[in-house]
């Protein structure tokens, strides 16, 4: 289980984070969602450990992650893997060469640098690929591919960090729709098959009512709404977004079989 307790973070005179109490348990998908600058972002990095808490303690069945310094950082990093909006590839590369990069901090670095991975890497990363219908392309250059495309690889990058816990800082943000549900699609999928929790930041209360088992709303730095889609109330959309959000919210038209 992945825990937080009072977790603060402060940028000068901002609190991007203000005494986040939470608790992920294993294959629950969480949307984390709120207005820009609300903190969503901010908090998945203190999971990760890119940015470090001010106060509180994050723990991961047990384990304290915030006192993890140097190479027993670096593995909590592997075990907690994030997908970030813009990709975060090498274009010049290809597919295959981006999806390794996933288990490059576990290899020497000579080998990685002259892209010499073992046979067994090689066939997990086609493996990954393979599931994320991705495996025609592994031999591309990465900056040839489509947005959506991109995400895939990325997500497979990930993947191959055998991760306990996924982050996923807007993946679809930069997605048309059709590509935002083959992602959000993915993400589910790792969520289900792998019982891994999977943090996923969003900025539209459609994906995250369709896709997410709960969702944590933020405001200002904190949380003022944690519990299932459907308690995403008139008066909850309100306090996160403010009055006007609700007019830009999509119909659904419910028809019968």
């Amino acid at each position: 289980m992945l825990e937080l307790h009072g977790v603060s973070k402060r940028f000068g005179d901002t609190v991007a984070v203000d005494r986040v109490t939470l608790s992920f348990k294993p294959g629950e998908m969480v949307g984390v969602i709120g207005r820009s600058g609300a903190g969503k972002s901010t908090l998945l990095r203190l999971v990760n450990r890119l940015t470090e808490p001010d106060e509180g303690r994050i723990l991961w069945n047990g384990e304290d992650v915030t006192r993890l310094r140097n190479g027993d950082l670096r593995r909590w990093r592997r075990r907690c893997a994030m997908i970030f909006q813009h990709f975060n590839l090498c274009p010049r590369l290809d597919v295959i060469t981006n999806v390794l990069v996933g288990v490059a901090a576990e290899r020497p670095t000579g080998a990685t640098l002259f892209k010499m991975f073992s046979a067994s890497d090689r066939a997990q990363a086609i493996l990954e690929l393979d599931a994320l219908d991705m495996a025609a392309a592994a031999l591309q250059r990465a900056g040839t591919l489509s947005g959506g495309q991109q995400q895939r690889v990325a997500i497979a990058r990930a993947m191959m960090q055998d991760p306990e816990v996924l982050l996923a800082d807007e993946p679809v943000a930069a997605l048309d729709p059709i590509n935002a549900e083959v992602v959000m699609d993915t993400l589910a999928r790792i969520c289900r098959e792998r019982r891994v929790p999977v943090l996923v930041n969003l900025h539209s209360l459609e994906i995250a009512r369709t896709y997410c088992t709960r969702v944590v709303a933020m405001a200002r730095g904190a949380v003022v709404f944690d519990g299932p889609p459907q308690g995403l109330t008139p008066q909850v959309v309100d306090r996160v977004y403010g009055k006007s959000a609700r007019s830009l919210e999509p119909v659904v038209v419910e028809v019968a079989a």
